[in-house]
């Protein structure tokens, strides 16, 4: 194989975004959510009560290591050479811990096939952090599969920013702390299309038609229909999803959606193959080094916003190590380096001031770090119990076409 240039590298990582390898449940995922739902519910293991899953003796001062599980492409990178994270070595030498950082997180379902019957059966998954989204993080926390966070070793917790403070699935921050966030709203290129700014538009608006499209993440599509209609995802109900359903169908049979995908449309949307589409904000950021005629758009009526969370397992063996990791990602010089890097929102109070002392204009792009007016128009989807998941799952599946 021939040498690389290493700006060349960069430029093809910076394309390939977390979302572009695959984001929580897919179109491929949505097929499948039905069996680890169900495997969820049935297994022996899922009916532990909480002294069952005791934690297991911690190794962490003996044993200096991190066993950390995280998503394809959401860490920093040295410029010469891809297997060199620079704040995770940046750790090992602050703390003398080792860690071993794994990209085996490619779907929230797909992992959880992975793990469950460990995790039901109390089992080491021989993890000590995991990251996973909102609402694959509330159904760990709901079956008892995660541990509380000693306070003592994470005092930089107290850096969280104020809107993910009191989260639905995890009220006290006791279990998980957000990694990083994004949020999704509409994007457009400004070459093809006037500005589109509101989900009405992008599924209605004639000279749109065949070169619009939604995302397979029903959180995120369906959520933005929701908050159209003047419904909150935080507190949706079956029929206000059945009547936000029904707005999506009709863009599906008019042939207003050209596709649902998942981070495949960036390419089309640079090209100017799509006007305009339901994005992620990590993904515009992104195109935008390269095109500035791509822009987004937070609707008026709102936009969505999710995280993902870091946790520590039951039975993680080093789990105070895995807390000073989860500290370490919270000092806000860490924090800026590592959104300087992702370019997807950073959860942590005072990394913006950091960024603006070397790359001021980073640092104004509120797709990293919104603005309290901005943070005003996000919201979450309510986490699901895992009947009405598998009925809007199947409800939304039937309409994409997946």
């Amino acid at each position: 194989m021939t040498d690389v240039d290493p700006d060349v590298m960069r430029s093809l990582r910076q394309l390939l975004s977390r979302r572009s390898v695959l984001r929580s449940a897919g179109a491929a995922g949505l097929l499948a959510a039905g069996g680890p739902l169900l495997a969820a519910c049935g297994t022996k293991g899922a009916q532990k009560t909480e002294a069952d899953q005791a934690a297991a003796a911690d190794l962490s001062d003996k044993d200096k290591i991190v066993n950390f599980s995280n998503w394809p492409l959401y860490i920093d990178v040295a410029e010469n050479d891809e297997k060199v994270h620079p704040t995770l070595d940046a750790f090992t030498k602050q703390t003398g811990i080792k860690v071993n950082y794994v990209e085996d997180i490619n779907d929230n379902d797909q992992f959880f096939g992975k793990v469950r019957a460990d995790l039901a059966a109390g089992n080491d998954i021989k993890r000590d952090v995991m990251v996973l989204t909102d609402w694959m993080a509330a159904r760990l926390i709901r079956l008892k599969w995660v541990q509380k966070m000693d306070a003592a070793n994470v005092p930089n917790k107290k850096n969280i920013q104020p809107s993910l403070t009191e989260v639905e699935f995890d009220s006290a921050r006791e279990y998980s702390l957000p990694w990083a966030g994004v949020m999704a709203g509409i994007a457009y290129n400004t070459d093809v299309t006037a500005p589109v700014n509101s989900i009405t538009e992008l599924l209605t608006k004639p000279e749109l038609k065949g070169k619009v499209t939604a995302l397979t993440e029903m959180r995120d599509t369906m959520g933005l229909i929701l908050l159209e209609n003047g419904a909150d995802p935080a507190s949706v109900t079956e029929a206000q999803f059945d009547e936000a359903l029904a707005t999506l169908e009709a863009a599906v049979k008019s042939g207003q959606i050209r596709r649902f995908t998942g981070n495949d449309y960036t390419q089309d949307l640079a090209a100017g193959n799509v006007a305009a589409c339901v994005a992620w904000s990590g993904d515009i950021v992104q195109l935008q080094a390269d095109n500035p005629k791509i822009k987004f758009v937070t609707p008026d009526a709102g936009a969505t916003r999710a995280n993902d969370n870091m946790m520590i397992p039951n039975k993680a063996a080093h789990k105070k190590n895995a807390e000073l990791l989860m500290n370490y990602y919270y000092d806000p010089k860490v924090a800026a380096e590592l959104a300087a890097y992702v370019n997807y929102i950073c959860p942590v109070v005072g990394a913006k001031e950091i960024v603006e002392q070397t790359q001021p204009e980073l640092a104004k792009n509120e797709l990293i770090f919104p603005t309290e007016a901005t943070l005003s128009k996000l919201h979450t989807f309510k986490a699901l119990d895992d009947a009405t998941e598998r009925s809007f799952a199947d409800k939304f599946a039937k309409v994409i076409g997946a």
